[in-house]
């Protein structure tokens, strides 16, 4: 149970520093904030829920991920290299990509609903 509560306590003090230090990770956070009472409230399944609510947490696991390797990178050095260029571009390039496939589900997911609201 110990380290149980040192790895939440760990845990969180990730997730507080990342709030106050990386920007990205905020604007994430906002957008997941204001995007879940529409998950909640929307006439879905329950797993059209699930997925919405999952691709919005992937969203942030994936930037905290990327912040983790833009801070490994700068501890090594803060010199200009293509290795380093390359690492933090792979990190950018995979918060790019969980966006796509957040922006992905809930279009599928909301488009019928939409529509059945207009019609």
């Amino acid at each position: 149970m110990a380290r149980a509560w040192h790895a939440a306590k760990n845990s969180w003090r990730g997730l507080v520093f990342a709030f106050n230090e990386e920007s990205a990770f905020r604007q994430e956070l906002t957008l997941a904030l204001v995007l879940s009472p529409i998950a909640i409230w929307a006439p879905v399944t329950g797993l059209d829920r699930a997925l919405m609510f999952a691709t919005l947490l992937l969203v942030l696991v994936v930037e905290l991920l990327n912040s983790s390797v833009e801070a490994a990178i700068d501890r090594i050095s803060f010199e200009q290299h293509d290795l380093s260029k390359r690492a933090k571009d792979f990190g950018s390039a995979a918060v790019f990509l969980a966006l796509l496939l957040a922006l992905v589900i809930w279009a599928t997911i909301l488009t019928p609903v939409v529509t059945t609201l207009l019609i």
